[in-house]
């Protein structure tokens, strides 16, 4: 079939060039995409990096600019970049079908991870030894987030146009309170204008100051033609299914239950979500948490910390910390159901309504923008937005190590400068070590990822059992 079939680039059928790499059949490709699903740690700057390490360095399924394009792409939608990052290389390698086992392979781990935990929480109230797991991942996910950020800098920051864009995105968004939406707006139209005059500056591809191209040769090299393309009927069709898919069991749930109904909230409040998740998890958790508190009265004051802690220390999308909400909510809420089981409930159907629409950006977007794909101007405004969505990315590798060394930080004001400052007191020497370990391992002695995280766990878990955290 066409979408299980795997991509030729050979000269002849069936047989490929010296040393081009071997077409994959869908079915190859599905250890590849649960291996980068288990390790998706550390948001989505470590997630990208695991792909790009994967999909372009190892494996050569795609080429730097095919994925540096795609990756362009998914920073403009609403949801997380990451999963859609794997959907959208996924589709271009085996069509739909790849589409959704690359997607949904990406949040497996996470569901399954966040319910188990959501669920000792539930019955405990705390996570026990489990507490000394997250406080040592959190070590080795903020080297391994260090390392995406160089990583990824390197190959999009190409030349002192796109480093200062950069600066001014980390600039914006750390001090100055810049909404993310704006910041890709502007270097959208900066990189637009660009390339559109033909500054050498802004155009897509080639050899950077920030570092090496990979050598191809790929499976999907610059010139290689997705295999579904832009038409009115594909379009239809997959906004026709992946809108019943999406909203049906939503409109189905408020109909039997009406609007009051737990069930109904949650269904309603994280499709809205669904919708309006620019610039990443972080943009949009805040207002989360806060309706979650003070509007339903799902969470109590500090459980999204706790679900944060989950989802930044389990695989998957930082936006999973949704299934945890959705979780407590119906919990505490379970109507003729047993509590778990509703809970249950609750938290899959969360899950749903926020990653059902990422399939539906995809599958109707991802043809068009494959096809604008030479368009030297539109190329341009994704290489800027690309640089300064390595500014965002900056400034959540900066919040995530201030809160994992210091258990507190203050606000600190300054005319229009605003950002958050560690209160020195509440510096947690252990964490400050296990980092510094975790730096150290992956810097210097270029330790993998999967060894590291593995050390940094069980030390975390000593350090509980010895009370020392």
């Amino acid at each position: 079939m066409a979408a299980t079939a795997g991509i030729h680039t050979a000269p002849a059928p069936g047989e490929a060039a010296p040393g081009a790499p071997v077409p994959v059949t869908l079915a190859e490709a599905v250890p590849v995409w649960a291996r980068i699903a288990a390790l998706s740690f550390g948001g989505p700057a470590g997630q990208i990096a695991v792909m790009h390490r994967v999909l372009v360095e190892e494996r050569r399924w795609i080429s730097e600019n095919r994925f540096l394009h795609a990756l362009n792409f998914c920073t403009l939608l609403p949801g997380p970049e990451a999963q859609q990052l794997a959907t959208y290389v996924g589709w271009l390698m085996h069509g739909t079908r790849g589409g959704l086992v690359a997607g949904g392979l990406f949040v497996l781990p996470g569901v399954v991870a966040i319910m188990a935990l959501s669920w000792v929480y539930a019955l405990y109230g705390n996570v026990g030894l489990v507490a000394g797991l997250f406080f040592g991942l959190k070590a080795a996910v903020l080297a391994i987030v260090l390392q995406a950020v160089i990583r990824i800098g390197k190959r999009a920051l190409k030349g002192p146009v796109m480093v200062g864009l950069a600066a001014a995105a980390f600039v914006g968004i750390f001090f100055l309170g810049v909404p993310f939406p704006l910041i890709v707006l502007t270097a959208g139209v900066i990189g637009y204008l660009g390339g559109r005059a033909g500054l050498p500056q802004f155009k897509a591809g080639g050899h950077g100051a920030g570092g090496k191209v990979v050598e191809g040769p790929f499976l999907l090299d610059d010139h290689e033609l997705p295999r579904e393309r832009a038409a009115a009927g594909h379009t239809l069709r997959m906004l026709l299914v992946w809108g019943a898919i999406w909203l049906v069991p939503v409109a189905a749930i408020l109909l039997a239950f009406g609007s009051d109904d737990v069930f109904a909230q949650v269904a309603v409040f994280f499709s809205k979500m669904a919708m309006v998740t620019f610039g990443g998890a972080y943009a949009v958790l805040s207002y989360v948490a806060q309706q979650a508190v003070e509007h339903y009265g799902w969470l109590r004051p500090g459980e999204m910390l706790d679900g944060l802690g989950m989802a930044e220390t389990t695989p998957g999308p930082l936006i999973m910390v949704t299934q945890f909400v959705g979780f407590l909510a119906a919990y505490r809420a379970p109507g003729a159901l047993p509590p778990l089981m509703a809970g249950t409930l609750g938290g899959l159907l969360t899950t749903w309504v926020t990653f059902a629409p990422c399939f539906l950006w995809i599958f109707v977007g991802a043809p068009y923008v494959e096809r604008l794909r030479g368009n030297r101007a539109l190329a341009g405004a994704l290489s800027a937005i690309t640089a300064a969505v390595v500014g965002v990315i900056l400034n959540l590798a900066v919040w995530f190590a201030l809160h994992t060394v210091f258990a507190e930080t203050r606000p600190f004001t300054a005319g229009p400068i605003r950002f958050d400052v560690p209160v020195p007191s509440s510096l947690n020497p252990w964490a400050l070590a296990l980092a510094a370990a975790a730096v150290l391992a992956v810097f210097r002695f270029k330790v993998g990822m999967v060894p590291t995280l593995a050390a940094c766990a069980a030390a975390g878990v000593a350090l509980h059992l010895a009370g020392l955290v």
